[in-house]
């Protein structure tokens, strides 16, 4: 692994990111690889946030994995930093080659070096194989989430 470059998301990998995310069966339904300008206004919305980290892992300049994490001052626990990671997504070739972990880890060191005093992240429940992974890295099913679509 250690041709693999874990760096901020461009906009030349928008294309790839999204296909990434694209290629699953939640995300066949709700994205749309074939129309890139609002991930394009998205991405510009992110770069401009300090704290919204939208990471690539890239081998080769291929794009083989993508997450978002992002960084959240709170007032709760004694005024604790908390981050959260979304969008988790290996491409299928490199599933099971410890690529989902490499990401993990990389956003577990930088809340930490954010000064965060917890990582949360949210799962589909139909995900299951997902569950498993995240719990294998000591992630913890403490929760209940809700969602509300506007």
């Amino acid at each position: 692994m250690s041709d693999l470059d874990i760096r901020r998301a461009t906009a030349d990998d928008l294309a790839e990111i999204v296909a990434l995310l694209a290629d699953d069966p939640l995300g066949a339904r709700r994205e749309s690889p074939d129309d890139l300008a609002p991930y394009r206004a998205a991405l510009r919305r992110l770069a401009e946030d300090p704290n919204q980290h939208m990471m690539v892992a890239a081998r080769e300049d291929r794009v083989v994995g993508t997450l978002q994490l992002t960084v959240i001052p709170g007032l709760s626990r004694r005024g604790s930093t908390r981050s959260v990671i979304e969008g988790v997504r290996v491409h299928a070739d490199e599933r099971g080659s410890g690529l989902g972990t490499r990401l993990i880890q990389w956003a577990v060191d930088e809340s930490r070096r954010q000064g965060c005093q917890l990582v949360q992240l949210t799962s589909d429940v139909s995900r299951t194989d997902a569950h498993r992974f995240y719990e294998r890295l000591g992630f913890v099913a403490s929760h209940v989430g809700f969602k509300l679509a506007l």
